[in-house]
């Protein structure tokens, strides 16, 4: 066990950058006014302890109590604009003077929200001070003067000692005194604070074990001084003084609050932080209040609706003014003046005030009434969704939220957590290669499936859970291949697994990784059946006959080294290392007669890479007894060593880890959840972006990336951020920018070679102008006549790189960042740099990142990119992350219900999302916008009647309808066909909203709904305003009766016009267009496009060769010298405890320019299109420090084309091509097949650039890249025919 040699006087907050900053907010705050540099806590003496204020270990999630409820809640209510809008207005209204309404016409509905609202938030806290309560009312046992005494978690203080027994969760943050385990062991579970199932081993000081009991532990009086409360789940750095003594403490003698003590039987600990200084609560976040973008948008707009009800209430008030003056005067002797009025300016005064009050229903309550029906009849939808239900687990989707559905319409940026979210969790053993032969599952789709071995009848031992078709590995082992046996015999030795078995034959492996629990399982299975260990032995079943290998030593695994290595002597007295780990190291140790075997082994592990397996290589050495005897007394003297015992003991491993004979390479698969890369890649398609943060190591979270499709061999580079320092960090950042540059002028220059000998359309009327390093051309027909220009004589000079350079990059590249690199990265003068260049990857990766760096990631975008983001999450350890986006997911996994009980929405599968983004996401946010655009267009067009009114009233504040008519028009006279509208509109059935996920792209551009189209609605409400009003005016004012009476009066004219405004905004309940299409003229045909490139060839999903990660079983450093010392051995048993590559980024690129540049006119009539040439390789990307070499690119359209999909979407049509191509759904029956590419149509353009792709869509259909059309005298491949339809008459 490594422990720190020097320990600091003062201990400074180990924090991540910013923390400092966010603390406060981000963590639960503490009574303490004073800066706490270090933390000084004396066992049993609660007197000492309690004059440095530590906090209690009572926690507190919820947001009000009984006293703070109704004034914080109304606080936080009264923060939307609208509600103090309309509490102003109530006032007003309460003035007689002024008041032409009653009062009742605005408090009812006011107070109606506000209750609702209340009710709904009071619910929500009452199951957090539940849940809060639930968790404080724990029991735990306190020593207190020799004895065990029961006191609540909320009671447990700084400096009490706990006892602890087997199963039970940890309640504060314990140093731990001593265990039943022989050499004071524990083992414990770490899902809820990182994710990971597997144990971990803690161990307490030596000095402490002796206290096992309550007597001695009630006498000990030891002080530690330590760092303050942070939040380093993985650091610990203090020093316990007892006797006159002082011992170093670390990481490996606590116990974190959230862990559960497995296997163990009772252990004792000392309370070190409680409650809120826990590290658990340190990496939480607060409860945040979550308002949609729409919302804020609705605030703006509220402010302006008034800024405008002013302004016409200042028109009104000076017409007042000026009328009373020149008019009004002369009606004094019969029509004087109300009191207190006494001027005209005065009455103005009054006036102004009263047009406020009758102009107010503008913006009136039963908006917000009724926005709160459409989100609950949008959040049932969700709750009633039987394709979101999960019958394996009898779970359906819930929406824990009302106030969220149309963001799901608007995210950009997905983070997800990996264990347990994307993956099963579960490893197994899928194939390997055996001395140059591979093994493995190989089922033929087209045959039948071959049938699952049956290891009972060869192997008694064998896991009947174990899973394997491939017979030819079974056979091997059985005719008694010796490099299989050896192969199977170095998986049952060179492991840290401990072995528990209950009863005869029924064994139990504890490994703390899952991938060498399902090595040593597969071992098991073909008959090397790992069976027990002391600290010097490893017992074995080698085909029916046991064997007791003599454990020499174990080379223990670090993440520098990758590797682990046991040194064994059989019976037979010979001695033998076994090396497993990741083969871009381990190739380099290897004898140079392997070089043979290690190019084919080398194929193999390129195979199983491509298959997104989690690769491992196997070698072994012959050892003599004089070379041991050197070695073992070498490896004596580094271990004993008192300064750089580490690095004495990585060059001693180095020694002896070197001319080994290459035995071979497993592939372990860790199961991804049910239509994961499907999942993935529909969203890609849909813009949008997903990263994962995970506390894993390196290696797995990179495998998973290509398992799930998220990494794939078509990608130009992968960029690995890995420094330990600033200055590194900002290098590596720095250089991969330079490539992505880099390679962005590389694909122009080649672009614009391609371009040599086709010619250049000179008319600017062909509508794809622009210059060869940014704008798509539209190259004619063979059969057109247009003017054409010579080839220019040579290709441009590259533009110097501008600061749009890095958003206008539209290459496949991925970003892998470890932990400790993004604390770096995360710094206020760095973080803009790690977005710019993080933002431009096609895929982001966070390893080993602790769950407030997950927050602070998610913090990071939210600032920069101004992004909807989205976190899914299934642990405790990924609560801070789903608190902080704007949309919270909670997965109910196998790690609890924390990360659901913090989500607004919560389901069972990732493959949910799609659809809940997707089909519910897109519906609530396309229906709320059509009924936010709808309901400002009639009310205007009701409330700008009053002022037409009001100049051919002497503007006197008289209102054009009957008092009870304008109470009841929004929630009577035109409320159910809005309701109807915002509640059950569709525009496309929700199949076609998951075969084109393009039509999800005007939610994350805004389109449907913005100020821009909130002016056109008011413009089309005060048109109508205009025609209702002057038009009954004009009719009915002069017009008189046979008798010569007045053909109507006053209340006739309002009849009239309350009558057909309702029967005109009954009928125009106007659907928002999706796209608004403009006309332009054609230049004359075009080809639709040019077949650049190819499919790579091959089986779908394979990869060319990348650095693969080779150790993937990585159990915890410094395991393995418990093993050896027989510290971890047990006095009763030995256990532990219990769908394609994505979508070419050229066509996004469209989108999100026009999106970031919307001041800029276009420089065609038809949009913008990024440059995509075609790069072929037969290499793909391998994974380098910032700087990898280039791999090959996934092909791409020379020329990317846009076409605009109108509102009712054109069916496949047969017959040759015209200008408006047919669509093709975009569902494939493999992942692999989604790679789209761009084809300009003739004729297509749109506003806001949303844009659709028909070469994507073949693509992703069909899994060709080509044209859109075939153009006379060209070859290249297009897609099957669609036959025509014929009629059958019988």
């Amino acid at each position: 066990m490594t422990i720190p040699k020097d320990i600091p006087e003062k201990w400074f907050p180990i924090v991540l950058p910013l923390q400092q900053k966010k603390q406060q907010g981000l963590a639960a705050k503490t009574k303490k006014t004073w800066t706490e540099e270090e933390r000084r806590v004396r066992a049993n003496d609660r007197e000492y302890n309690e004059k440095f204020q530590y906090a209690s270990n009572c926690i507190v999630t919820s947001k009000y109590n009984v006293i703070t409820f109704l004034p914080v809640n109304l606080f936080e209510q009264f923060q939307e604009v609208a509600n103090t809008y309309f509490l102003f207005l109530l006032i007003l209204q309460l003035i007689p003077q002024i008041s032409s309404l009653s009062w009742f016409t605005t408090i009812v509905p006011l107070v109606l929200v506000l209750s609702i609202t209340a009710v709904k938030d009071a619910t929500d806290d009452y199951f957090r001070h539940k849940s809060d309560n639930q968790v404080n009312n724990r029991q735990s046992q306190v020593v207190f003067h020799g004895s065990l005494q029961k006191e609540k978690w909320m009671n447990v203080r700084v400096g009490d000692i706990i006892k602890l027994e087997n199963n039970q969760f940890v309640a504060a943050d314990l140093l731990l005194l001593s265990s039943s385990e022989p050499h004071s062991l524990c083992y414990i579970e770490t899902a809820e604070l990182d994710g990971e199932t597997n144990m971990k081993v803690r161990q307490s000081l030596s000095v402490t074990a002796e206290l096992g009991d309550p007597n001695s532990l009630a006498s000990f009086d030891g002080e530690v001084v330590c760092e303050p409360p942070n939040n380093k789940l993985d650091r610990f750095c203090g020093l316990l003084c007892w006797r006159d003594c002082k011992y170093p403490l670390s990481n490996h003698n606590m116990l974190l609050r959230g862990c559960v003590l497995r296997n163990t039987e009772t252990c004792y600990g000392l309370v070190i932080f409680a409650g809120p200084d826990t590290k658990l609560m340190q990496n939480s976040g607060r409860t945040k209040f979550k308002r949609t973008s729409i919302d804020r948008l609705m605030n703006t707009l509220v402010l302006w609706i008034f800024g405008f009800m002013v302004c016409m209430g200042v028109i009104l008030a000076v017409g007042n003014a000026v009328w009373e003056r020149e008019v009004g005067s002369l009606f004094q002797s019969y029509l004087a003046w109300d009191l207190p009025v006494d001027n005209f300016l005065f009455s103005a005064f009054l006036s102004f005030w009263s047009y406020v009050i009758i102009l107010n229903t503008v913006v009136p309550i039963s908006l917000y009434v009724s926005v709160e029906v459409i989100r609950l009849g949008h959040s049932y939808f969700i709750n009633w969704d039987r394709k979101m239900f999960c019958p394996q687990c009898n779970t359906a989707a819930e929406a824990r939220t009302t106030t969220l559905n149309e963001e799901l319409g608007q995210v950009e940026y997905i983070f997800s957590d990996k264990t347990g979210t994307l993956t099963q969790n579960i490893m197994s053993f899928s194939k390997c290669s055996i001395n140059g032969h591979a093994y493995g599952e190989v089922i033929d789709p087209l045959g039948a499936q071959p049938k699952r071995l049956d290891f009972t009848s060869f192997n008694p031992l064998a896991d009947p859970d174990f899973c394997y078709f491939d017979n030819g590995l079974l056979k091997s082992v059985k005719l008694g291949d010796l490099h299989s046996h050896e192969f199977f015999r170095l998986l049952s030795l060179c492991h840290t697994v401990m072995s528990e078995e209950k009863k005869e034959g029924e064994l139990m492996y504890k490994a703390q990784s899952p991938d060498e629990g399902a090595l040593v399982t597969a071992a098991r299975n073909f008959g090397f059946v790992f069976r027990s260990r002391t600290p010097g032995t490893v017992t074995v079943t080698e085909l029916g006959r046991p064997v007791t290998y003599t454990l020499l030593a174990i080379l223990d695994f670090n993440n520098i080294r990758k590797r682990m290595s046991v040194i064994v002597r059989n019976p037979e007295g010979r001695i033998r290392l076994y090396c497993k780990g990741a083969d871009t190291l381990l190739f380099e140790r290897l004898h140079s007669s392997n070089n043979h075997l290690m190019n084919i082994t080398t194929d193999h592990l390129n195979e199983y890479a491509g298959d997104g397996l989690r690769t491992l290589a196997l070698a072994y050495r012959d050892l003599s007894e004089e070379q041991w005897e050197e070695w073992s007394e070498r490896h004596r003297q580094a271990d004993r060593a008192t300064d750089c015992r580490e690095d004495r003991l990585a060059d001693i491993y180095e020694h002896i880890e070197q001319d080994m004979m290459l035995l071979g390479a497993t592939a372990i698969e860790d199961k991804l959840q049910e239509g994961v890369p499907e999942t993935i890649a529909i969203l890609s398609l849909a813009n949008i972006k997903i990263w994962v943060l995970t506390g894993d190591k390196q290696e797995t979270a990179v495998n998973i990336g290509y398992s799930c499709k998220m990494l794939t061999g078509d990608m130009t580079e992968v960029f690995i951020i890995s420094g330990n320092t600033v200055l590194s960090v900002r290098e590596e950042l720095r250089r991969a920018r330079e490539r992505m540059i880099e390679f962005a002028r590389t694909r122009e220059g080649e672009k614009e070679e391609g371009m040599e000998g086709w010619g250049e359309a000179c008319s600017l009327g062909n509508g794809f102008g622009g210059d060869g390093g940014g704008e798509g051309r539209e190259w004619p027909s063979v059969g057109d006549k247009q003017q054409q220009c010579p080839p220019p004589p040579g290709p441009p000079a590259p533009r110097p790189p501008s600061s749009t350079t890095l958003d206008s990059i539209s290459g496949e590249f991925a970003l892998v960042i470890n932990g400790h690199s993004l604390a770096h990265a995360l710094e206020a003068d760095m973080e803009g740099e790690f977005v710019s260049t993080a933002c431009v990857c096609r895929a982001v990766i966070c390893c080993r990142v602790t769950p407030l760096q997950k927050a602070l990631v998610v913090e990071l975008i939210k600032k920069h990119k101004k992004a909807v983001t989205l976190a899914i999450g299934d642990g405790a350890n990924d609560v801070s992350m789903i608190k902080t986006a704007h949309i919270g997911v909670g997965i109910s996994g196998q790690e609890g219900i924390q990360a659901v009980l913090a989500s607004d929405y919560s389901f069972s599968q990732f493959r949910f999302l799609q659809r809940l983004l997707l089909v519910h996401g897109r519906w609530s946010y396309l229906r709320m916008c059509r009924f936010l655009c709808y309901f400002f267009y009639k009310n205007f067009a009701f409330t700008m009647v009053h002022f037409w009114f009001g100049f051919f009233c002497g503007f006197s504040a008289q209102t054009v309808y009957d008092q009870y008519f304008i109470t009841l028009y929004n929630i009577v006279y035109t409320s159910l066909p809005v309701l109807a509208m915002g509640i059950f509109d569709q525009d496309v059935p929700e199949q076609r909203s998951l075969e084109y996920p393009k039509l999800y792209e005007p939610g994350q551009l805004n389109l449907l709904f913005n100020k821009r189209e909130f002016f056109i609605c008011i413009t089309q409400g005060i048109y109508t305003s205009v025609v209702l009003f002057f038009v009954p005016y004009a009719i009915l004012s002069h017009g008189t009766q046979g008798t010569g009476e007045p053909l109507a009066d006053y209340q006739t004219f309002a009849v009239t016009t309350a009558t057909a405004l309702v029967i005109v905004v009954s009928v125009q309940v106007r659907y928002t267009q999706l796209v608004r299409q403009k006309t332009r003229k054609p230049a004359g045909r075009c080809m639709g496009g040019v077949r650049v490139g190819g499919v790579p060839e091959g089986r779908l999903g394979a990869r060319g060769g990348f650095r693969r990660s080779g150790y993937a079983f990585a159990h915890q450093e410094g395991f393995g010298e418990l093993i050896t010392s027989g510290k971890n051995m047990r006095l009763s048993s030995l256990a532990l405890a219990n769908f394609a590559s994505r979508h070419s980024s050229s066509w996004i690129d469209t989108l999100r320019k026009k999106k970031h540049s919307n001041t800029h006119p276009p420089q065609s009539a038809s949009g913008e299109s990024s440059p995509a040439p075609s790069y072929v390789s037969g290499s793909a990307p391998p994974l380098s420090n910032s700087s990898s070499l280039l791999g090959g690119s996934q092909d791409t359209p020379l020329e990317e084309g846009t076409h605009t999909l109108p509102v009712i979407l054109p069916q496949v049509a047969s017959g040759p091509p015209t200008n408006t191509p047919a669509l093709a759904p975009a569902q494939v029956p493999s992942a692999d097949a989604l790679t789209p590419t761009s084809v300009r149509s003739p004729g297509g353009d749109s506003v806001g650039g949303w844009n659709l792709s028909l070469g994507a869509v073949q693509d992703a259909l069909f899994g060709w890249r080509g044209v859109a059309y075939r153009t006379s005298g060209t070859s290249s491949p297009g897609p099957p025919p669609v036959p025509k339809e014929t009629n059958h008459t019988v």
